[in-house]
């Protein structure tokens, strides 16, 4: 029986969260090629479905993909070119770890032709089915909010220096949501002081955000990426750590609360 690409709960209210980076399964055809390295997933946005457990209660839609970002990252161009020009960046189908660990046993990773079904068979029908839902709110709501929910290790020499501030908002430098907007979600999160938050900072907003934000079209859409130490242990077998989780899910409720106030209000 062939996996479903992903899974969309529909809600009631005007906001979707889409969790890109929650996959953990690899194609049968695919798996053979991988590394050790590989099958330990470490780049996964681990327990975001845990860290949001009370999200179906809000009444939001919710779309998660099955595979792993290690088969294709949904939240890159299809054409690999690079989100941040000056920074490093990774292709929409990764060959290595963020620890430059390869993904593939030696010959094995995918050519262009595989990474093309790839996209066929994985990154559109995901795109497609966000816009279709972004649509579907639209239509009934005359607003749709977009929350596109990820998480990272808070140090990745890789990417950044040093560590990684615990909430880091991305609006793409006010481009994909109205910049009140964003700067509302910050003035939110940082009245939480046992955090620390930016907004726009080294994370501004990957594929998702810059491809499906419209706010001229009454489309809004934020990135939140978050310091995997806020809510988990970020080394293997990278548990969910539940107290932590419980002093973290105030400030989320908070903001998706502030979206939705801010769209009644718009």
């Amino acid at each position: 029986m062939t996996r479903p690409i992903y899974r969309l709960r529909q809600g009631r209210i005007p906001l979707l969260v889409s969790m890109p980076h929650t996959g953990v399964e690899f194609p049968a055809d695919v798996e053979p090629c991988m590394t050790e390295a590989a099958r330990r997933r470490q780049d996964t946005d681990w327990h975001l479905e845990a860290l949001y457990d009370w999200i179906d209660e809000l009444g939001s839609s919710v779309l998660i993909p099955t595979y792993s970002r290690y088969v294709v990252d949904l939240n890159r161009p299809p054409d690999s070119r690079p989100l941040y020009p000056d920074q490093e960046n990774t292709p929409v189908c990764p060959i290595d770890t963020f620890n430059r660990e390869p993904l593939y046993e030696p010959g094995l990773a995918p050519t262009d032709a595989e990474v093309q079904q790839r996209l066929k068979t994985y990154w559109h029908p995901y795109h497609d089915a966000l816009a279709a839902e972004l649509a579907r709110l639209r239509q009934e709501h005359g607003i749709a909010l977009l929350f596109d929910a990820h998480s990272v290790r808070s140090v990745l020499p890789r990417f950044f220096e040093g560590r990684l501030p615990h909430i880091n908002l991305g609006t793409v430098h006010g481009t994909s949501c109205d910049p009140a907007l964003g700067e509302m979600l910050l003035e939110t999160a940082m009245s939480y002081k046992h955090f620390n938050s930016v907004l726009d900072g080294r994370y501004v907003g990957g594929q998702i955000t810059r491809r499906h934000g419209n706010p001229a079209e009454g489309i809004h859409a934020v990135q939140l990426e978050l310091a995997q130490s806020t809510y988990m242990n970020e080394e293997y077998p990278y548990l969910f750590d539940p107290a932590k989780a419980n002093e973290l899910r105030p400030v989320l409720k908070a903001m998706l609360d502030g979206m939705l106030n801010w769209a009644h209000r718009s």
